[in-house]
């Protein structure tokens, strides 16, 4: 059944300018963090769409949930009125960057010898603080079902567009502090995952990002890559190809914040079935594709695996050209 406390977070979250979409209701059936995941039918991603889905079937293409997050109260009602959906906020279209400080999950979740006497993330972030000559002034924050925090803070207004950062993958800024930016969400407060709730611990306006933080979280500076020539022919086929390569080129780097991996997967799908046809091997794909996405911010691993992922699903559908009526 419909419940109206979720109703009013969702509202409460719009009403502060921060994009909501549904996460899956929380049930006592539900797999570990179930809760957490976006609602999704027939569990919806980029790879699996099969336009079933009425946003994806509108809109010719798979729409994912950072796309779908809305401060719109007729669609937030229209939604939340029907099921208990979970709160999600979408942290890249409402320029926030939250600051998410874990804690141990179990005795043997110990920290390494760099921080030294840390008990959980927020210790450690003090620890960041100190050593950066910085402060950690009052936010919004959010307590999160386990006992972390999640720190709100306004993303700058300028500078490079900060990401999520994960640090039991080696690509957080220490033990127990993870961050959600542009591509990533948080569970807001009033929502439960595991039968647990998120509460507001400290309700005022997200203070702006530490400029101590956003030095270490913002993306390395990565000299600009010349293009890499492909060797096509200089018939109407290579005219052809060098055609396709430059849409899809272009295609990748005019993606708004929000939908560039999926541009990505796109591009990569589209001369995937070239390559899968002949025309190109995967590994021109990945040259010509490469260089594009890290010049509009994506990450290498992130570029990596999408590039990949579109690969598979173009060879399904291989493309030639020996149709010269086709490479006209």
């Amino acid at each position: 059944m419909p419940h109206p406390d979720l109703l009013a977070a969702a509202l409460d979250c719009a009403g502060r300018g921060w994009h909501v979409f549904p996460l899956r209701p929380d049930h006592p059936a539900a797999a570990q963090d179930e809760a957490k995941r976006p609602a999704f039918p027939n569990r919806c991603t980029a790879e699996r769409c099969d336009q079933t889905d009425p946003r994806c079937k509108a809109a010719g293409r798979h729409v994912g949930w950072e796309e779908r997050a809305t401060t719109d109260p007729a669609r937030i009602r229209r939604a939340w009125s029907t099921h208990p959906y979970g709160v999600g906020i979408a942290c890249g279209p409402s320029r926030l960057l939250v600051v998410d400080l874990d804690v141990p999950k179990h005795p043997d979740d110990i920290p390494p010898p760099e921080w030294p006497g840390a008990r959980d993330g927020v210790d450690v972030l003090a620890a960041l603080a100190d050593r950066h000559g910085g402060a950690i002034e009052p936010t919004y924050t959010v307590t999160t079902g386990r006992g972390g925090s999640h720190l709100y803070y306004r993303h700058p207004a300028t500078g490079p567009e900060l990401r999520n950062t994960t640090s039991d993958r080696g690509r957080g800024v220490g033990w127990k502090v993870d961050t959600r930016g542009h591509g990533g969400y948080v569970v807001a407060a009033g929502s439960t995952v595991d039968g647990r709730a998120y509460a507001v611990a400290l309700d005022c306006d997200p203070a702006p990002l530490p400029g101590w933080l956003a030095g270490l979280l913002a993306p390395p500076v990565r000299p600009v890559a010349a293009r890499p020539v492909l060797a096509l022919p200089v018939d109407r086929h290579g005219r052809y190809l060098a055609a396709a390569i430059r849409r899809q080129v272009a295609h990748l780097t005019a993606a708004p914040d929000g939908q560039r991996n999926h541009a990505l997967f796109t591009s990569a799908v589209a001369l995937g079935q070239l390559a899968a046809g002949g025309a190109l091997t995967d590994d021109d794909v990945t040259a010509v594709l490469e260089p594009a996405a890290l010049s509009i911010g994506l990450r290498p691993g992130e570029i990596a695996r999408t590039i990949a992922s579109g690969l598979r699903v173009g060879a399904r559908q291989p493309r030639r050209i020996n149709n010269l009526r086709e490479a006209a």
